[in-house]
């Protein structure tokens, strides 16, 4: 059966206390919202629906930056969760399947818990994503007999009996899409905040004679977030997970607690991660690699063998091929470093190819960037670039080509060429000691001055 996603995420997240809306602050490099987004991505939905309200069009643009195909309505006014859900009805007209119902502010709920929600969903009317709390609190409790849920109760109107159940709400629900509506146009707002809630499309569906029934999951998939505190908490466990997936599939995490990772980070098997090296969105780092202390990552492929670091930065766009080496406060952007080439000391290296075995010196910069437009800079196999050279782009270093310690380089060099671009060294005989010596006299003329 075909699936359908609806993520709530018009929220404001007041106890945020910032301008951005809720769902947009970031959990390892992402919006919240993308994680919730990619879980379900992972189902295959047919249509996407982003409820949005606080902040629309910021929530908009991050949703279809993620998802182009993705649909986002706006709940203009926030009424309750079942009212959020209702304003999905119309993008989703001649759609039929199950409806999913996720939160954008409760980002870790899995693509496996999904699918075991969807296979529930199968042969009950109305499934609930359930937890077991290690400190129920306020949480609304499932109410269960044998596999069937009979009913949701609030906390504020449970009995003391219902408040010792610990299996909890988290109010994520599947349920088929034209039922999921029709039960939503009869929730009514009888409550103390005169909201329209969706939790109580149980005992309506109930009322009916249909089936409900719950599923579970670990309780760390439903965290909530609600402040910033619970933004750091959500941070730290999303962090502890991702850590220990990589050192199970075989990396080597040298001091794990100091390496940040992003959502989508991919590390290969026998890769070795210096302490406190920091990756943001869009790396891939193949195996046998070595990242080394105190390096940033983001937007970058590291191949197979190279090195990168120590306090070295690889920004978006950068290419390393198998067994590169770049070292020590090297930064490079949107350049392809190919096989075996060395960049190891405090260069910058952006919009550029370097060719094969390459060997670039101490403080060289490709001079990228006249003011208005960036330019490109290709430096050829085997070429060797002499220590402090600048290369004004557009240029070309052919095949086997040097340059001079200190030359500004602005014009193409054949292969196999030796450029030199810097002014003669003039030397005057004892010109220093005669300085020196006026300077100081200087000096005295201005202390006894004062």
């Amino acid at each position: 059966m075909n699936t359908i996603l609806i993520i709530l995420a018009a929220g404001k997240g007041t106890r945020m206390n910032s301008e951005l809306p809720k769902v947009l602050h970031p959990i390892a490099g992402e919006p919240m919202l993308v994680h919730a987004m990619a879980a379900g991505t992972l189902l295959e939905p047919e249509r996407t629906v982003i409820v949005a309200g606080h902040g629309a069009d910021a929530v908009t643009a991050a949703a279809i930056d993620y998802d182009e195909t993705v649909i986002v309505v706006v709940q203009d006014e926030q009424l309750g969760t079942a009212h959020a859900v209702a304003q999905a009805k119309n993008a989703l007209a001649g759609f039929t399947g199950i409806a999913i119902v996720l939160y954008g502010d409760t980002p870790f709920v899995s693509s496996d818990t999904l699918k075991r929600m969807l296979r529930a969903a199968e042969r009950a009317d109305v499934v609930v994503l359930g937890f077991e709390a290690a400190d129920a609190g306020r949480y609304g409790r499932l109410i269960m007999e044998g596999a069937s849920l009979e009913r949701i109760v609030e906390y504020t109107d449970a009995s003391e009996a219902e408040r010792m159940i610990t299996l909890c709400n988290s109010g994520v629900i599947a349920c088929k899409s034209d039922l999921l509506f029709d039960l939503i146009d009869t929730v009514g707002n009888d409550n103390a905040a005169s909201e329209y809630y969706l939790t109580d499309i149980i005992a309506l569906a109930r009322a009916r004679g249909l089936s409900a029934t719950a599923v579970t999951c670990d309780e760390a998939e439903t965290l909530g977030i609600n402040s910033r505190a619970q933004l750091a908490q959500a941070e730290a466990a999303f962090q502890l997970r991702a850590r220990a997936t990589l050192m199970e599939d075989g990396v080597t995490l040298q001091a794990p607690d100091t390496v940040f990772l992003a959502r989508d980070t991919v590390i290969g098997r026998d890769t070795l991660i210096e302490p406190n090296v920091f990756f943001g969105p869009g790396v891939t780092v193949e195996s046998g690699a070595r990242i080394r202390a105190f390096s940033h990552l983001e937007g970058c492929h590291v191949s197979r063998g190279a090195v990168v670091g120590p306090y070295a930065r690889l920004r978006p766009g950068t290419e390393l091929e198998e067994n590169t080496r770049v070292g020590n406060f090297v930064e490079i952007k949107n350049a392809v470093v190919a096989e075996g080439a060395k960049i190891n000391h405090l260069s910058y290296v952006g919009d550029a190819f370097v060719g094969a075995r390459a060997n670039i010196g101490a403080g060289t910069i490709t001079c990228n960037y006249d003011g208005v437009m960036k330019h490109h800079t290709h430096i050829g196999a085997r070429a060797f670039i002499g220590s402090n050279t600048m290369l004004v782009a557009p240029v070309h270093i052919g095949d086997g080509a040097m340059t001079g310690s200190g030359s500004v380089i602005t014009s193409d060099v054949e292969p196999d060429a030796l450029a030199l671009a810097r002014a003669p060294q003039v030397e005057k005989p004892g010109m220093a000691r005669k300085l020196i010596e006026m300077l100081k006299a200087k000096k005295a003329r201005t202390q006894r001055g004062s």
